[in-house]
């Protein structure tokens, strides 16, 4: 019997609670859904260690149960921060969006100083079934250097029937 699986939320470390709660308000119009402290049992998540002091704030966009990204702060001990790199490479997460307004979400970024890769793009892919999705995309990073690729649909066209 196959097991149900869904993926519901991927959890982020931040450096700074306030900037990047309001990166994704702002920027992906994302609200809170759970602001709270956690003091670390050592037996979760593999990092820290037994009574680090832990801030956990999850946003939510359309949905309440998919989609959901958490963004943990340690606050005792501070966890030192490593410089953000850039690059894209094994263990690197590229979060995709689909947002209704790629041109605006990019204004939105630049206004709070957002590093930008592609300020704005068209180009098209072949999707699933042969269907071909035209798309204005602009990829940026959020405060610690998470890859966000923010695609707006233009239009989709179907494929033909075979000859």
């Amino acid at each position: 019997m196959p097991i149900r699986n869904i993926i519901k939320r991927t959890t982020l470390i931040v450096r700074d609670m306030a900037v990047s709660v309001r990166w994704y308000e702002r920027v992906l119009g994302m609200s809170v859904w759970l602001d709270t402290e956690y003091v670390l049992s050592g037996e979760g998540i593999a990092a820290g260690s037994p009574g680090d002091r832990t801030h956990l704030v999850i946003l939510k966009a359309e949905h309440d149960k998919i989609g959901m990204i958490g963004l943990l702060q340690w606050l005792e001990p501070a966890l030192p921060a490593p410089e953000i790199d850039y690059s894209v490479g094994y263990g690197t997460p590229v979060f995709v969006v689909e947002t209704d307004d790629a041109g605006e979400l990019a204004r939105r970024a630049e206004a709070l100083g957002t590093r930008i890769k592609t300020r704005e793009r068209l180009f098209t892919v072949t999707g699933a079934g042969g269907q071909i999705r035209h798309l204005k995309g602009t990829v940026l990073y959020d405060p610690d250097g998470h890859i966000f690729e923010c695609n707006q649909v233009l239009r989709i066209e179907r494929p033909g029937p075979s000859a």
